[in-house]
């Protein structure tokens, strides 16, 4: 199995972890585990092309892919298809609570089918050299989060995974909105501390609730590592300080408007292809947030990069809006 640095991972969140705003991440981490969206099987085996699923940049690995399905067979075939587009790893979604996955059997429901889970994993592992990594909750419904969570990770060990990523809620799938499952359910880190000392042999990662690099560092006293999720998107300045403080060398980023100019000639690069600029902007969105000017900088990207034939001089208009300050260290 590949050997990955997964200290700090961003989440894939859908409609947001694109290969934009990847290629954004890099210019402020290059050592966080990036992960895609997920992707589902029926996407990758049906949908067309391929490219508008899987296609990535160069920079943005280390990069995992992370899928939805719960057919061995096909989770096989895509897990395959995903070494050969060049992925670091496959995760497997088994904590998405909403409608439309658990009525394909996708995500979190799987968390009550631990023998279904193992059966995938086993059959995946079969079909590449690449990990096989399972992101899943503490439970769901009224499961019992000692019992039913250690049944779930014994069964799936067993068939050979050794990586998990424990966000540490459960999942309601009844009378919760998606949404509502990403805050309602209460955290329980001390359950995920547990898995951890149960089990040494494993790499146990957890997710839920992290704000700061501060809290990334108490975390990772108890677990192997740590993902974050909403914080990573809203506020992207975070990742600056990665690099430095959670893996001992230096970020790409000497500033906030060092990492603006380092995605220019990705902008034009993908504008060039037909990409358009709210689609490539709407990422940087939260960059200059509670620095002077980054109001204006946020406006003048949401009312003008939308426009037809929006190009880079929007992006450098905006940018000119916020005065360049003396470097600082995320947080």
């Amino acid at each position: 199995m590949t050997d990955l640095d997964r200290t700090f991972s961003v989440a894939p969140m859908m409609d947001w972890t694109t290969r934009d705003y990847r290629a954004f991440a890099r210019t402020l981490t290059r050592r966080s585990l990036l992960y895609t969206e997920m992707v589902t099987t029926g996407a990758i085996l049906h949908g067309s092309p391929r490219e508008r699923f899987l296609g990535h940049d160069a920079v943005e690995h280390p990069l995992a892919l992370q899928l939805g399905g719960s057919d061995a067979g096909e989770l096989a075939e895509c897990a395959a298809i995903a070494e050969a587009w060049g992925y670091d790893e496959v995760n497997l979604n088994v904590g998405c609570p909403s409608d439309r996955v658990q009525n394909n059997l996708i995500g979190a429901c799987l968390m009550a089918h631990p023998h279904k889970v193992a059966a995938a994993v086993r059959a995946m592992r079969a079909a590449v050299t690449i990990p096989v990594t399972v992101k899943c909750r503490i439970g769901i419904n009224d499961q019992d989060e000692d019992a039913d969570l250690a049944r779930f990770i014994d069964t799936v060990a067993d068939a050979g995974c050794e990586v998990f990523i424990v966000h540490a809620r459960k999942a309601w799938l009844e009378g919760l909105s998606p949404k509502e499952n990403r805050d309602v359910p209460p955290l329980n880190y001390p359950r995920v501390h547990r898995l951890k000392a149960q089990h040494p042999e494993l790499h146990i990662g957890i997710n839920g609730g992290l704000k700061s690099l501060d809290d990334c560092r108490v975390q990772l006293r108890h677990v192997d590592s740590v993902m974050v999720g909403r914080e990573a998107y809203q506020n992207p300045w975070l990742l600056a300080g990665v690099d430095e403080r959670l893996y001992g060398v230096p970020g790409p980023a000497a500033s906030r408007h060092a990492a603006a100019q380092a995605l220019r000639p990705y902008i034009a690069s993908r504008l060039e292809e037909g990409a358009r600029l709210n689609h490539l902007t709407r990422h940087l969105l939260g960059l200059f947030q509670g620095c002077p000017g980054g109001r204006r900088f946020r406006r003048h990207l949401s009312e003008n990069a939308h426009r037809d034939g929006a190009g880079l001089a929007v992006f450098d208009d905006a940018l000119g809006l916020v005065p360049a300050p003396e470097p600082a260290l995320a947080g």
